[in-house]
């Protein structure tokens, strides 16, 4: 049975018996599954809508320019990833990775959501796996195709602060996490806590679940005095208000995956660019390439090479850009893959080009590719998921089509 400890009711029954609790604003939810399979997998969730035209440029479309005439940068040899497409400088950090062939792109993809442009229809869309909201959303597609798995094991689901993805909602149980969210005990405070709690076995559990991970990343739990606590509640503050949060994301991330975890998801925020974006852009971009990067330290070579990465945005953004140097919501966009075990060092998906005949609505890129159907073969190539599964229960009325090839 799934029970969730929300951060209030967790507090409220924390101040009860005058403990001390260190509780950060969550940022971002991670999950983490194990299963019995060696092989891993992340997803990351773009939310804001990622433009694919600038992040991976297409330098050798004619029309690229006069559409964008402040974005469209002269290319630089540099950052050429073929002598068609082009990486945005922000993730030049990445090249060793496209190099390696542990770096690849999907161009012109996007899931069926169309024509509304809105970023809570598309990300909920997205996290669903279906085509429309007819029926409802009420589970994410990550945990149905665990439902499908036999064998897989998970801890408790719970939640400490914001609702939890709807990529991992579902009947599968999931250990849901966030390291923002951090408890500071005095060995007596935990142990009242332990007391207190004994006649409440869910409560109890979940509070032993959130103690037991709160101890795997760095900062210990049981402080020896409330000076220790206040010093550990001040560095919890320092870290969300920098910029180095997804830094810590992606190293909790790796530690569980260097142990039984198989499966991780979390989401990167920024990409919504209406204006000024050759400034706002950088940013975002910078933080995906760091956490790609850290992934990769953290889990070591060993671990890396069983790994799939792969972010994917609720929607792209138009080709031309607007009067305030930015870009409006659009359709077609790209999909970042990474991970050694990847068959990188390409740009995959078929080009519809930019002329204005070729966009779809005369505006966005055209999708020429599902972005589901890429996730459905990562999903496949790493753990040996059927097609039925994949196109009957995972995204139903997905059609997998002939196997891309994407994965070693």
């Amino acid at each position: 049975m799934t029970h969730i400890l929300s951060r209030r009711g967790f507090m409220m029954r924390s101040a009860a018996i005058g403990c001390s609790l260190a509780a950060s604003p969550l940022v971002t939810p991670m999950t983490f599954a194990s299963a019995p399979w060696d092989n891993r997998l992340v997803v990351i969730i773009l939310r804001g809508g990622l433009d694919g035209l600038d992040a991976v440029r297409p330098w050798g479309d004619p029309d690229f320019v006069n559409a964008r005439p402040s974005l469209a940068t002269e290319r630089d040899p540099a950052l050429a990833l073929d002598n068609y497409f082009g990486l945005h400088p922000a993730l030049a950090p990445l090249m060793p990775l496209w190099q390696a062939g542990e770096l690849g792109f999907v161009h012109a993809a996007s899931q069926p959501y169309r024509d509304k442009r809105s970023h809570f229809d598309g990300q909920d869309l997205l996290e669903a796996g279906l085509a429309s909201r007819e029926g409802g959303l009420r589970d994410g597609w990550l945990n149905r195709m665990l439902q499908g798995v036999p064998n897989v094991t998970a801890d408790t689901t719970y939640a400490i602060g914001r609702e939890d993805m709807l990529l991992t909602r579902g009947a599968a149980l999931v250990l849901r996490w966030t390291p923002e969210v951090d408890i500071g005990l005095s060995a007596q405070g935990l142990m009242l806590m332990e007391l207190t709690m004994q006649d409440d076995p869910m409560l109890a559990q979940a509070m032993a679940q959130a103690v037991n991970l709160a101890d795997q990343d760095g900062d210990p739990v049981v402080m020896a005095d409330e000076q220790d606590m206040m010093e550990g509640m001040a560095a919890d503050q320092k870290v969300l208000k920098g910029s180095k949060s997804h830094e810590r994301i992606a190293d909790f991330a790796a530690q569980q995956l260097r142990q039984d975890a198989r499966i991780t998801s979390f989401s990167i925020g920024g990409w919504d660019t209406h204006a000024n974006q050759s400034r706002v852009l950088a940013k975002p971009l910078s933080k995906l390439a760091d956490t790609i990067l850290r992934l990769k330290d953290g889990v070591g070579a060993n671990v890396w090479g069983k790994t799939t990465v792969i972010a994917m945005t609720e929607f792209g953004r138009t080709v031309r850009e607007n009067g305030t140097k930015g870009t409006d919501h659009g359709t077609g966009g790209v999909m970042v893959l990474s991970g050694g075990a990847l068959r990188g060092g390409k740009v995959y998906g078929r080009w519809p080009g930019l002329s204005e005949a070729a966009l779809y609505d005369r505006r966005d890129l055209m999708p020429t590719d599902d972005v589901r159907r890429w996730a459905a073969w990562a999903m496949r190539g790493s753990f040996g998921l059927s097609r039925d599964h994949l196109e009957r229960v995972v995204f139903p009325g997905l059609d997998l089509a002939d196997d891309p090839n994407m994965l070693l």
